[in-house]
């Protein structure tokens, strides 16, 4: 029985997407539930699952190919399994084994075939390296690793060759031209200013170290640094509501409600799940939710529900050694709060000099909406709440 492949079906704020790559090639067996391709949109990577057991048997949209929700990409033949004889299943087994019994003029040793056998694969395609052509165990395994290190085809890629410079022109993903597009819209539709503080980490970090075994004890999570500029960033924007704000056309949206993103970096690119109702969460339920949302967004495995929305956004550069940068704003929000690394530096503490573990902070905003003094005061709220803890619980 013939089935048709589809892409899934997309939310209405996705119009269309890509085939980043069939998992499964034409004649492969294919379980029920399994991923037999993947559709990049503008936003997040969804995932088509075999409906059934059965056999690939043609695929309509190659990689690299635009296609619309619900559209047929492919097909694949039902296999019922459940129905066949014993004899039918030692048959298929034996067809299985076909590969490695397949007559060459290659000798192969006994634990060579014992491998080729159990990978199914052609003696054929193996480089012999023995006496009058015998293959080796080390040579099925050599052929087993060039065959993992060998580079997935990229649609339409090109190499170009001069002499011996060499270039490769890879079409960009559609994850990333959409960031592109996004980044130079905010360059020429907002006028984005930053403004920066620096913070004592100390404080945090002594409780950190204090309570953190404690914490992950009881609540099953690590005690991050992002749950306590979250929450800071919470009390500072019910302080500041404009902060929370967004611009929509001539208007000003107010939000009653603090959505909070938290830019995560994935190998397809920078995406910004969104923390709902973080003012009504606790530090663990923050500290839950961002681990939740980067095993999410590192596996590829985030919704557009998980994308949607957010009032304001925070981004760590420092994880990857940022000490100073401006980031840029997450249209339409009003504005984005920058974390870099921690550094131990000499500061003036009560009139002496002291190390201490600093970071600076970032703050970029839209100029069209905040001046100058709302955008320092907010940051300045939250380096007060950070270097004096128990702010956080006062509400203060």
């Amino acid at each position: 029985m013939s089935i048709k492949i589809k892409s899934p079906t997309f939310p209405e704020s996705v119009a269309d997407g890509t085939v980043a790559n069939w998992l499964k090639k034409e004649g492969e067996n294919v379980n029920q539930d399994e991923v037999i391709a993947e559709i990049e949109t503008d936003k997040v990577v969804l995932e088509v699952l075999a409906q059934s057991d059965g056999i690939i048997t043609k695929i309509i949209k190659s990689e690299g190919e635009v296609v619309s929700s619900a559209e047929v990409i492919g097909e694949f033949s039902e296999s019922n399994d459940s129905s066949s004889t014993p004899s039918d299943k030692k048959e298929k087994i034996k067809k299985t084994n076909d590969k490695a019994n397949k007559p060459t003029s290659k000798k192969i040793g006994p634990a060579a075939k014992k491998i080729i056998s159990e990978e199914n694969i052609d003696p054929k395609e193996i480089k012999a390296s023995g006496k009058d052509e015998r293959i080796t165990k080390a040579d099925v395994i050599n052929h087993l690793e060039s065959d993992k290190k060998e580079p997935r085809n990229i649609s339409n890629e090109k190499i170009v060759s001069n002499s011996d410079r060499l270039e490769k022109r890879v079409p960009m993903s559609r994850l990333r031209s959409t960031i592109a597009k996004r980044l130079v819209s905010v360059k020429q539709n907002t006028a984005m200013l930053t403004t920066f503080n620096e913070v004592d980490m100390l404080p945090i970090k002594e409780l950190r170290s204090k309570y953190g075994a404690e914490f992950e004890k009881e609540h099953e999570v690590k005690l991050g640094f992002m749950g306590f500029f979250v929450i800071a960033a919470v009390q500072a924007l019910k302080k500041f509501p404009v902060v929370n704000a967004s611009i929509d056309g001539d208007d000003i949206v107010y939000h009653g409600f603090q959505d909070i993103g938290v830019a995560v970096s994935t190998e397809r690119g920078l995406v910004v799940p969104i923390i709902k109702d973080a003012d009504t969460k606790s530090l663990p339920e923050i500290e839950k939710a961002i681990l939740s949302y980067s095993d999410k967004a590192r596996n590829g495995k985030l919704s557009i529900e998980d994308m949607q929305g957010g009032t304001f956004t925070i981004s760590n550069g420092g994880i990857f050694g940022s000490l100073l940068s401006t980031p840029i704003l997450n249209a339409p929000q009003t504005a984005i709060l920058g974390m870099h690394a921690i550094q131990d530096r000499p500061v003036a503490i009560n009139g002496e000099i002291s190390i201490r573990p600093m970071m600076y902070l970032a703050m970029s905003y839209d100029h069209r909406l905040l001046d100058g003094k709302e955008a320092v005061t907010f940051l300045v709220s939250i380096k007060e709440q950070l270097e004096s803890p128990e702010r956080l619980l006062l509400n203060l």
